[in-house]
């Protein structure tokens, strides 16, 4: 659980930036075991305030406030065969969407950030929704 910020001087705060969710997001990755990371590979990081239309449409979606996250790429088990001119695996995160969830849910906004990038490495690693979903359940 996160710390609660009892200051309250909401009143001057913004939302947090696409910049400052990618730094989230840099911790997080930096704070996963080195071995993980070593097995991730190349992997870059994108924060964009929603998905994109085409997205939204090919994953079937209700709205653009459906999705956090995103890995793009080939996941580790088909990476033996190289197709030329491929750009590196990516991980996007959805800014308006994670905070839309963080303002509903009793998590703080690193816990979020790092729920969601695990979860879309998980994809790199071609593990299946519900797999990532009984690995987080036997976690302790």
């Amino acid at each position: 659980m996160g710390i609660r910020d009892h200051s309250g001087d909401w009143g001057r705060r913004l939302a947090p930036s696409l910049e400052e969710i990618e730094a989230l997001a840099l911790e997080a990755y930096a704070n996963l075991p080195e071995t993980f990371r070593s097995l991730s590979g190349e992997i870059r990081f994108h924060v964009a305030d929603f998905p994109e239309d085409d997205v939204i449409e090919e994953m079937g979606l209700e709205g653009p406030f459906d999705l956090l996250g995103l890995f793009e790429g080939r996941a580790v088990s088909a990476l033996a065969t190289p197709v030329t001119g491929e750009l590196p695996n990516r991980i996007l995160l959805y800014r308006r969407p994670i905070l839309d969830y963080w303002a509903e849910h009793e998590e703080s906004l690193g816990t979020l950030v790092t729920h969601v990038l695990i979860h879309e490495i998980g994809h790199h690693f071609g593990l299946s929704d519900s797999d990532m979903e009984a690995i987080e359940a036997a976690a302790p």
